[in-house]
């Protein structure tokens, strides 16, 4: 599963600079680049940062199982969720989809909250490299 978080986080990152090439070609011939894209660039760079992050978080505190699971899949869905509704529902004014922002929002929040569980109820070492894989084999 972590393997999704790294991967998911580095294509976010692609299409991320993919946006940020385009706004400089807006910019460079003379226009303005809606705050709209603006607001999606900037969230989709942050949290696939953070999704490259967590996947070497999650083995390294010891999520394992259904929970491991869970955090990826609610991280994932929030990570391509917000900017995607931004994009979609100002860009492209497909506006019902806004309120799906409570959504993938509070998946975002509740995979932090079980990363926090992990971080202040693991062993002390968890976070220091304890006996966390970080081999290409990692899952």
């Amino acid at each position: 599963m972590t393997r999704a978080l790294k991967g998911s986080g580095f294509l976010g990152l692609a299409v991320m600079m993919a946006v940020g090439l385009h706004q400089f070609v807006i910019v460079a011939g003379g226009n303005v680049v809606p705050p709209w894209m603006i607001g999606g660039h900037a969230h989709l760079g942050v949290l696939s940062i953070l999704a490259i992050v967590m996947g070497f978080a999650v083995p390294a505190l010891g999520v394992t199982g259904n929970v491991r699971t869970a955090v990826t899949g609610l991280f994932v869905a929030g990570q391509w969720g917000i900017p995607g509704i931004v994009w979609l529902g100002e860009g492209f004014g497909l506006t019902f989809l806004m309120p799906t922002g409570f959504l993938w929002g509070g998946a975002l929040i509740v995979s932090m909250l079980i990363m926090f569980y992990y971080s202040v109820t693991g062993p002390a070492d968890a976070a220091g490299g304890g006996s966390a894989s970080f081999a290409p084999g990692d899952d």
